[in-house]
């Protein structure tokens, strides 16, 4: 059983006192593959030294988070670009609009988001979108950049079935992580009326642990609850959940 965690951040600093231990945990309880988004320059050579470590299992992604769309995020996105000329990449993410913690760069964060979105095209490959009380105008950017070359991920997808239905028309696959396990959560209440194909896993550790570790750091050996939970929705055997989300990933990174 191989299942694919789409979206892990395994460099954090909440994982610096047992990184080993913790992958192997995950690679223990099935999973293999950890694609591992980006967030800032300040974190590049981390990810590049978990690739070095784990050669076979960690897929790397490529951008600047809407969190971290500051004062020089000009800079920030030259890193970026001069990144994706030096090496394989397997997507451009995390990438978006964050208007939870405040509004100040909203403008600089959808000139990012736009920016980066056309960096994939370019590069041909698939966006990794963080969306954060801002639905709306991730999908106004999305609608202007709508084409057959446009695909990705809408990372830890908590919107309604109707947003579901607007992300996938995008080429987009919703990845589903801790959320699905809350009891209020919601997407639990509708998830099953979407065809399993348009789904991949997740767990964005170390945050949004699932049931039963809410609150606590989350890891990646903690996607079981995941495929437990859709095990449960879509009345199916796990090993098809992972079989058929795995398959999703193979299709949006190519890998």
């Amino acid at each position: 059983m191989t299942i694919t965690d789409t979206h892990t951040h395994l460099y954090s600093k909440d994982f610096d006192e047992d990184r080993n231990e913790m992958i192997q945990r995950a690679i223990d309880a099935g999973v293999s593959r950890f694609f591992i988004p980006a967030i800032d320059s300040t974190f590049t050579q981390d990810m590049y030294d978990l690739e070095t470590a784990y050669p076979k299992n960690m897929f790397l992604m490529m951008g600047l988070h809407p969190t971290h769309v500051k004062d020089n995020y000009l800079q920030e996105l030259q890193h970026v670009e001069e990144e994706l000329t030096k090496r394989k990449f397997f997507a451009i993410g995390e990438i978006g609009i964050d208007l939870y913690w405040d509004k100040i760069y909203f403008t600089q964060q959808q000139e990012a988001f736009r920016k980066q979105i056309q960096l994939a095209k370019q590069y041909k490959l698939p966006i990794v979108i963080h969306c954060r009380e801002a639905f709306d105008e991730i999908f106004e950017i999305l609608e202007s950049e709508k084409s057959a070359d446009l695909f990705g991920i809408f990372h830890c997808f908590s919107g309604t079935y109707e947003q579901a239905l607007q992300a996938i028309s995008y080429n987009m696959k919703l990845g589903i992580g801790g959320v699905v396990t809350f009891k209020n959560g919601k997407i639990d209440q509708f998830l099953n009326q979407i065809d399993l194909s348009h789904l991949v896993l997740e767990t964005d550790s170390p945050y949004l642990a699932p049931i039963p570790y809410r609150g606590k750091r989350n890891e990646s050996s903690y996607i079981v609850n995941v495929v437990d939970k859709l095990a449960l929705l879509y009345n199916l055997s796990k090993e098809e959940i992972t079989r058929i989300t795995t398959e999703n990933s193979k299709a949006v990174f190519g890998i």
